[in-house]
């Protein structure tokens, strides 16, 4: 095919075409409907005086190909040539020779593998025979510059429609001699060497050839007849009517290709005018038939016929065109609304950067958050996948400055910010979990044990399944902690949020993206913020949900923490299922009774009861001390805090179930020290109390200090001024001090050379000795109310000696265990005047159990005393003591029991006794809740012996030894055993 250099050079082509179009192109007596189709352009177009040779036909086309291509580069002709072709006329362009081209019967064979040459045109060739190339330039010297060009038959069992490929082109070139000569076609055009540029050959047709016989093979060499033109009438009508159809559909296909109408113009140019013959030789030669089309069309001699086969061929151009501009246009109208609008986009965008308003590009946005999902694209679920696309999609639809791109653009930023199928390694390793508990917890033997069981487990699965545990205990404890630790130990991601006082569903399950400012959930805050898909999360507080207007958040905790619905857990705002099944769960909980009981039952309770005094010592002395004397900036050889301060710390002021309060209160003594340091560190004193001797060496570094500034102030008359001014100012100092004053003075003489710098330096280093010379302030039981203040308990034993009517019995609270005394008293009797007058703040149960332990006692005082009338004619009053605290449950049943009796028959308990248990109306005695805390409060009140529900043997030998040292325990079933132990009866109690 034909290739355009330039657009600039095809229009002055063009403008040259009406100037060189012969005057005396006509058939008969009318003029040729070309060339006036030619002439309409001349009124357009100005002359151009600049003539250059182009290539025509290329080696390089096929007969797919709809064109014929032009050469790049101008073809480089001849200075004799070239003037010959100013000088000649339009009719008679190409170069006479001598001798003549009809001389020429034996010629070299030159193969063309793509397209034949006609007669008046061009063709660039490439040889890449050396001796070929080397024949024609030598026949290009003598004068004798033809060639035979001959198309080349497509080798047997090939396709001819098929593009021919660099193997074929190769294999050409090998063929030689006889079989060369076999391969070629036996019309074909004797071809004018107009230049040799390397191995690139131009030719130009001028008639046609009919191959004989060979002459030699290398290179090939052929003999040739010249063939004519059959004779016609070009007065015919049938070949006029044909010519003009040619013409016609001509002139229509130039009207929609500049192409053609440049290979119009160069012809002319160097052939001369139309006639029938070069008509039909035009029309085959820049169609885009193929090569045996256009081979066919070579072969005919008869002009008619020729004429049939171009129209043929042109016509078919014509509709390749018409297809052509459809396609065009089809195209056009498709791309045209998409090329302005992003035209207009750009242009607004240019404007938007002039001024400083250009926003995010959304171009740029996509590929942020597809980079982002990169990692984890494969481990994505599919329909997040797909959700995440069409977003994507959406998002370049929508306009940067409306709502619906800003929240399109906040949830694929949370889309693709989610950890989708990622994991961090877990470490199941026993011994290395067990050593990192110990590190940061002391005691909670129980708790240490689950957690290893959950991770013995996921060693033998290979897995760990996501659990919901609850640590249960009162403030301080360490549940907290606790969760951090066991994250620690299986090396998972840590993320904690409270749920305290949350009365919005929307916390928990998200907002709907409708609403302004809407935000996910908690648990997806927490993946986003982790990284990993299965980290643990604590969440604290789990008793103390709320329930407001928003929903019950308690509900919205089922799904979450349900292990058989939380593998699709959905969230609001997301609208897409997560999986959090592999997410370890623990929740904390002062209160279990306060959770409610569908959400209670998807958790594993594990209670912490508190800590025994044994064992906060150790995490006062292991733990808090350390921390706390770090956090202080105190050195340890600066400070000791003895064990004894340290007990009376645990149990004057700090008896609750934690250790929170005892680390405040040891916060509180070392702030207190760090003041003091930094006091004395400021008057640069010794910390031991000032006596005579001290204050004499001070008052003498005084005035070693003075004597410094006068002797710069006086010079020589240093000793009298120093006399003056003491004899002046310090009269009651100065009679001690005057033996010293000559030393004085000889350390002020070799100071007198040193500057103020060197003397500020001295102070410096005097208060780093004065620092390291303090003692080291010691913390004992006599001097702790110092930092602390007064102790807040006292001994939870009210009386030192059992009383008539006074029982002590064991209660638990939010804060642990405590002792709870029940007094009875007398009040008045008279016949018929028996009643129960109860205080001390009671709940509902425990004004029931004092209804039923005065029932139980009448029955078992008439049992035992049956003439004693005490109940049937006293009134009695019950009171708890402490009435300013709240009390209720069921577990005071047998105290309040023995308190009655102890008044009725006026026997005291035996001392160092404490009972707790829930009585029935027929004596029975039911378990109770709290061993571990009650156990705790019992000793801390120095009680020998317990006395138990038998139903509660198996919680109490549950609990440590060293909890359980030195107490006596008595397991009972009825009230009758607890009168035997408390008013030394037979004491048939199991022990």
């Amino acid at each position: 095919m034909l290739k355009v250099l330039s657009a600039s050079y095809l229009q002055g082509r063009l403008q040259n075409l009406s100037a060189k179009l012969p005057a005396n192109f006509s058939y008969g007596e009318s003029r040729a409907p070309l060339l006036r189709v030619l002439g309409s352009l001349r009124s357009s177009n100005s002359r151009n005086p600049n003539l250059c040779k182009r290539v025509f036909c290329s080696e390089s086309g096929d007969g797919s190909n709809p064109v014929v291509e032009a050469e790049e580069k101008p073809v480089e002709v001849d200075a004799a040539t070239e003037s010959a072709e100013v000088d000649s006329k339009a009719s008679s362009a190409i170069v006479s020779t001598n001798p003549r081209p009809e001389d020429y019967l034996t010629v070299l064979a030159l193969p063309l593998p793509h397209r034949p040459l006609f007669p008046g045109f061009y063709m660039p060739i490439y040889v890449k025979d050396p001796k070929l190339l080397a024949a024609l330039v030598e026949s290009r010297k003598r004068q004798a510059p033809y060639a035979g060009a001959f198309l080349l038959k497509d080798e047997p069992g090939t396709d001819p429609s098929l593009a021919p490929g660099s193997e074929t082109e190769k294999n050409i070139y090998d063929l030689k001699g006889k079989e060369l000569f076999k391969r070629l076609h036996e019309v074909g055009t004797l071809a004018q060497i107009t230049s040799i540029q390397g191995d690139q050959v131009v030719l130009i047709g001028h008639r046609r050839l009919r191959l004989t016989e060979m002459v030699s093979e290398d290179p090939l060499t052929v003999k040739v007849d010249h063939l004519k033109d059959k004779p016609y009438n070009k007065d015919d009508d049938v070949i006029k009517a044909t010519s003009f159809e040619v013409i016609a559909t001509l002139r229509d296909v130039l009207k929609t290709s500049s192409l053609w109408r440049d290979h119009v113009q160069t012809y002319t140019q160097h052939i001369g005018d139309f006639n029938f013959p070069r008509l039909a030789d035009f029309g085959a030669a820049i169609s885009g038939a193929n090569k045996l089309q256009c081979q066919q069309v070579l072969e005919e001699l008869d002009v008619y016929k020729r004429l049939k086969l171009t129209l043929e061929l042109v016509k078919k151009e014509m509709e390749i065109s018409k297809i052509q501009e459809s396609i065009a246009k089809a195209i056009e109208e498709k791309i045209s609304g998409e090329q302005r609008r992003y035209l207009l986009n750009e242009q607004l965008k240019a404007i938007k950067k002039e001024l400083g308003l250009e926003t995010d590009d959304k171009t740029a946005l996509s590929a942020k958050f597809r980079e982002r999902l990169e990692p984890n694209k494969e481990k994505c679920p599919p329909h997040v996948l797909q959700v995440i696309e069409e977003e994507l999609t959406k998002l370049q639809l929508l306009e940067a400055s409306s709502s619906e791109f800003n929240v399109t653009r906040n949830y694929l930023d949370w889309l693709t910010a989610l950890p989708w199928g990622n994991y961090s390694d877990e470490n199941f390793d026993v011994h290395r979990a067990q050593a990192i508990l110990d590190e940061d917890h002391y005691g909670l033997t129980d708790v240490k044990e689950r957690i290893l069981e959950f991770i013995a487990v996921g060693k033998l699965r290979g897995i760990s399944q996501g659990k919901i545990i609850c640590l249960s205990g009162p403030p301080g404890v360490g549940k907290t902690s606790i969760g951090r630790s066991i994250a620690r130990a299986l090396n998972r991601k840590f993320y904690r949020f409270s749920v305290g006082g949350l009365g919005d569903v929307a916390e928990i399950k998200g907002h709907r993206r409708t609403y302004i400012g809407a935000m996910p959930g908690k648990m997806v805050q927490c993946l986003k913020n982790v990284g990993t898909a299965n980290p643990l999360v604590l969440i604290d507080e789990i008793d103390k949900l709320g329930r407001g207007h928003a929903g019950d958040p308690a509900s919205a905790l089922l799904e979450l923490l349900d292990p058989e619905q939380n593998a699709n857990f959905l969230d609001h705002y997301l609208d897409v299922p997560i999986d959090v099944s592999k997410v370890l769960f623990v929740c904390t909980a002062n209160v279990v009774e306060m959770i409610p009981n569908p959400l209670l039952d998807r958790m594993e309770i594990i209670t912490i009861a508190g800590y025994i005094t044994d064992e906060k010592m150790h995490i006062a002395r292991d733990y808090l001390e350390k921390s706390t004397r770090e956090a202080c900036g105190i050195k340890p050889e600066q400070v000791e805090v003895t064990d004894a301060a340290l007990l009376g710390l645990i149990e004057n002021y700090c008896r609750e179930a934690g250790v929170r309060n005892l680390q405040k209160h040891i916060e509180k003594i070392y702030r207190k020290i760090a003041l003091q340091l930094v006091r004395k560190g400021e008057s640069n004193a010794p910390s031991q109390v000032i006596g005579p001797n001290e204050a004499k060496e001070k008052s003498i570094n005084e005035l070693n200090e003075a004597v410094v500034m006068e002797e710069t102030q006086i010079g020589s008359d240093l000793q009298e001024g120093i006399i003056e001014k003491l004899d002046s100012e310090i009269p009651a100092v100065a009679d001690q001090i005057q033996t010293d004053l000559q030393a004085d003075k000889n350390m002020c003489e070799d100071d007198q050379i040193v500057d103020s710098k060197d003397n500020i330096g001295t102070e410096g280093s005097q208060e780093n000795e004065a620092s390291k010379e303090f003692e080291k302030i010691m913390i004992d039981t006599s001097n702790l109310s110092d930092f602390v203040g007064k102790p807040v308990f006292h001994a939870e034993r009210i009386y030192d000696q059992a009383l008539v009517g006074v029982v002590m019995g064991l209660a638990w609270t939010a804060m642990g265990g405590s002792t709870l005394y029940i007094e009875t008293t007398f009040v008045e009797q008279g016949e018929g005047k028996g009643a129960l007058h109860l205080t001390g703040q009671l709940g509902d149960v425990m004004k029931e159990s004092a209804q039923i332990a005065h029932t139980v006692a009448r029955a078992i005082l008439l049992e035992k005393e049956p003439n004693n009338p005490f109940f049937a004619n006293s009134k009695l009053h019950l009171h708890v003591p402490a009435g300013a605290t709240p009390k209720d449950g069921p577990s005071a049943g047998c105290t309040m029991i023995t308190s009655m009796l102890s008044l009725a028959m006026k026997k005291p308990v035996k001392e160092d006794l404490a009972m707790t248990g829930e009585v029935t109306l027929t004596g029975r005695i039911l378990p109770i809740g709290g061993v571990k805390e009650k156990t705790i409060a019992a000793r801390r009140s120095n009680v020998k012996t317990l006395i138990f529900p038998s139903a509660n043997r198996r919680d109490f030998d549950e609990l440590s030894a060293n909890v359980k040292e030195g107490l006596e325990v008595h397991f009972v079933d009825d009230y009758s055993q607890i009168f035997n132990l408390a008013f030394g009866g037979d004491q048939d109690a199991e022990k």
